[in-house]
């Protein structure tokens, strides 16, 4: 037994020096990386300012050293996803400041792949809960279990999104917003009384939400399945995420997938319009009324312009490379 106790001590003071080492190593490789992209940023705002003035022969060794840049700067993106840093301000004000870093692929996989099945589980009980609130069940506690779900639901989509950013996922900057507005969307609607006002843009809600998740459950199906081919090619990386709109990497096989988002976008758009139309009515009295309009229409005007000007940089492309050709 004190053989034992003996063995067990000297593994544990061996695994705090290879903590000890695995910390100092880690600091020394981000203070390292962080002055080598600040010297690449130099180089590279030094090269923009001399481009005006280079002859025709000295463009092309510009555009190398700057295709170099690029190419560095990912491989630096790739090391810092292995390396600990700062939380952005949302995660320290949820979580404080704790180390949200996953240090192997496995576990950084196992967390995406986590996220990913708790967007479908949940998905598929916002379906079953607003078809149960919009044709089965007319009561107002039952619209507030639905309402208090959603709320949960982006909140926590916030929170994961913000761990897996911090850990290499490239979220596209509008795809993340949205879910915050989300959130705030679903808390007004939650504090909404029940009362005309609110009877009159019940069912165009609940029936707008069991769209808007139904839509969500394709992107999900047919958005795994074409990321997993690409990263089977290597034209995806292994973070990457399906998201509730159309990114660029959709182009090939997904296009289909566009008169959905583009109806849903517009029933935001519907709702926006209803909803600033109760805000005149003579009866309302409710501030929630215009305080759910406004996000409506922002989270239309965001998705909407945001899936066209990927629609429209791939337009762009295909008519660059057929010129080409």
């Amino acid at each position: 037994m004190l053989v034992l106790n003996t063995n067990r001590g000297e593994t544990h003071r061996l695994y705090k020096q290879k903590l000890e080492e695995l910390t100092k190593l880690q600091d020394g490789i981000s203070s390292s990386i962080a002055r080598q992209k600040k010297q690449l940023k130099e180089l590279s705002l030094a090269l923009k300012k001399c481009k005006s003035s280079l002859l025709a022969d000295q463009e092309e060794t510009v555009q190398e050293i700057q295709d170099m840049i690029k190419e560095w700067q990912n491989v630096f993106f790739e090391m810092e996803a292995y390396l600990p840093k700062k939380n952005g301000l949302y995660l320290n004000l949820v979580l404080g400041n704790v180390n949200v870093t996953l240090l192997s692929k496995q576990a950084k996989f196992a967390y995406k792949d986590e996220y990913e099945k708790f967007k479908l589980y949940l998905t598929i009980i916002l379906i079953i809960i607003s078809f149960t609130c919009r044709f089965l069940l007319n009561s107002r506690v039952t619209d507030a279990v639905f309402n208090f779900l959603l709320v949960w639901y982006y909140c926590t989509l916030t929170i994961r999104e913000s761990i897996l950013i911090n850990n290499g996922s490239k979220i596209k900057g509008w795809w993340v917003f949205h879910h915050y507005i989300s959130t705030f969307l679903s808390g007004v609607m939650l504090t909404w009384p029940d009362g005309l006002m609110y009877q009159m843009f019940r069912n165009q809600f609940l029936s707008f939400s069991m769209y808007q998740s139904f839509v969500q459950f394709l992107q999900y199906y047919y958005q795994s399945g074409c990321l997993y081919r690409l990263r089977a090619l290597g034209e995806r990386h292994n973070m990457d995420l399906t998201v509730e709109g159309f990114q660029s990497w959709m182009w090939r096989g997904l296009t289909f997938l566009l008169p959905f988002l583009f109806f849903g976008q517009f029933w935001q758009l519907y709702n926006a319009v209803t909803l600033f139309r109760l805000a005149r009515h003579p009866q309302c009295k409710e501030w929630q009324v215009l305080m759910c309009g406004l996000p409506f229409f922002v989270l239309f005007a965001g998705n909407f312009f945001t899936t066209l000007r990927v629609v429209h940089q791939k337009f762009q492309e295909k008519t660059k490379d057929s010129k080409k050709k």
